[in-house]
This record gives C-alpha cells, sequence and structure tokens, in this order.
C-alpha cells in the first residue's frame, strides 16, 4: 500500500526547505564581534574630539589625547589597524548600539542606565565632573544654584548628575557638545558651567579673565570602555589589556601626559 503524505506533510516541507539556509547561517551571524575584529584585522573605536585632554583635534589636524592614545594602545596589543570614529557625548552609545563602532573610549562614565543597553569593561583612567563659576559668585553646593543659570552637555554624566541634584528654579541650559558648553559660559550666556575637570582646566586655561573656579564636585566617576551588550569575549580581551597596562605603568603614564596626574587605584 502506498502511503500518501498528508496535507500537513505537504505544507510543511518548502516551509522546512526555506528554513534551512538560515539554519545553516546562523554560526556565521553568531560569530563574535572579537572574532570580526580579528578576521578584520582592523578595530573601530569611537572617541571625542571636543573634550581635551582626553580627546582634540591636534596642529597637524589629526585626533590626539588620553583616549586617542588608550584606542591605539589596545590595536597594538590586539594586533590590528584602529579606525578611529569621531562621536560627541550623544551619539556615543547610539553608534556603539548600532554597531559603527567595536569599542568606545570616550570619557565614558558607568551608571545603572547604561548598563541596561551597553556593557563596560574595567576603568581606565581617572574622571570627575564639578561645577565651575566665577570666583565673585557664591556658590558651594548645589543648593546655590537656585535661580541661577548653568550650562551642561546634553547626554553627558554631568547633565545627568546635575539634573538629580540642582533646584527646580536652577535654569539648566543644554548644548550639544562639549565645545558649544564651554561657549556659552565664555560668552556669558550661562552663569555657570557643569562639566569634566580636565575641560574646565582647559577653559580656564585658555581664558584666564574669566576668573572662573572649581565650585563643588557632582560625581567621581573614572572612565570605562564601552562595549556592545552581550560581547563578552571582546569585553574580557580589553580587561586583559588593560590589567596588563595598570601593572606595567602604562595607564598612570598615559594619565600623567595628558592630566598631569597618574591613574591610581582604578575600579575594575
Amino acid at each position: 500500500m502506498i502511503r500518501r503524505p498528508s496535507y500537513r506533510r505537504q505544507f510543511l516541507r518548502p516551509v522546512l526547505a526555506a528554513l534551512v539556509p538560515l539554519l545553516i547561517a546562523l554560526p556565521a551571524a553568531a560569530q563574535s564581534a572579537l572574532d570580526g575584529i580579528m578576521a578584520k584585522k582592523q578595530i573601530q573605536i569611537a572617541i571625542p574630539t571636543d573634550f581635551p585632554p582626553y580627546g582634540f583635534v591636534g596642529t597637524d589636524l589629526k585626533p590626539i589625547g588620553l583616549d586617542v592614545d588608550m584606542a591605539n594602545y589596545i590595536g597594538a596589543k590586539l594586533g590590528v589597524a584602529v579606525e578611529l570614529v569621531v562621536v560627541t557625548s550623544a551619539n556615543r552609545i547610539p553608534y556603539l548600539q548600532t554597531r559603527k563602532a567595536d569599542l568606545v573610549i570616550s570619557t565614558l562614565g558607568k551608571n545603572a542606565e547604561r548598563e541596561k543597553v551597553i556593557d563596560f569593561t574595567a576603568a581606565y583612567s581617572p574622571f570627575f565632573q564639578a561645577v565651575f563659576a566665577p570666583k565673585a559668585m557664591a556658590v558651594k553646593s548645589a543648593a546655590d544654584l537656585a535661580g541661577k543659570t548653568v550650562g551642561v552637555t546634553r547626554g553627558a554624566i554631568e547633565d545627568m548628575e546635575l539634573t538629580k541634584l540642582a533646584p527646580a528654579s536652577a535654569d539648566i541650559k543644554r548644548f550639544e557638545d562639549n565645545n558649544a558648553t564651554v561657549s556659552a559660559f565664555v560668552s556669558g550666556q550661562v552663569q555657570a558651567i557643569a562639566t569634566g575637570a580636565s575641560v574646565a582646566g582647559n577653559m580656564m586655561a585658555r581664558n584666564p579673565n574669566l576668573g572662573a573656579e572649581y565650585k563643588f564636585v557632582l560625581k567621581d566617576s573614572p572612565n570605562f570602555i564601552g562595549v556592545a551588550k552581550g560581547e563578552n569575549a571582546l569585553r574580557l580581551k580589553v580587561n586583559e589589556i588593560i590589567a596588563a597596562a595598570k601593572a606595567a605603568g602604562d595607564l598612570d603614564r598615559m594619565a600623567t601626559r595628558w592630566l598631569g596626574r597618574p591613574a591610581g587605584d582604578l575600579p575594575n
């Protein structure tokens, strides 16, 4: 007796046939970022060019700074070419999420909200955020910002910290990058500025007539390297490089070159 295929079998066969190529392709799609980097012999690393001394444009119009040095250091240790991808505070995480960059080395602080969408390596350099204003302005705490205008870079960690701490009557004005934030303070558009100590130091050195000074800390926030969510092989490999650099004193040397002080005891 000949058993004829049922209607269900007749329906499933073409469906299964269509699925086979997809199933075969799964291992390739599951290739880790580290595998891809080593295969291409190239890594794309997002860096800033508006955040001296971590990342800015030198006299030869090429990116330089601590974050740029760290990017090139990692590339050298991996034995691959480095493609530097310029980002701002606002787009650095989206670049990582959309795989326009394999790593983000851009003065990136770690917090619970960011950990929901990206992963982080161990810290590689020191950093802290603070409020700066003219010496004549009596500001010792966040409460003293009541009724004052404060400039901050949109999406930066100091934006989040200032938003939490500032009184309701403080007028927080957000700008798209650090250059715009600094320009707003220098030109008198805002009375105070919330930014990283390095940015403020560079601003005050270039504009001594402002009479600006440090007022109070918003947050101590060492810099971490951002990795796309779930890319554990790449994250662990970069952690190995950071640990070796710390032991060899290379992190201290980079920090001393650009910040004037060693990296010190950074969190893992």
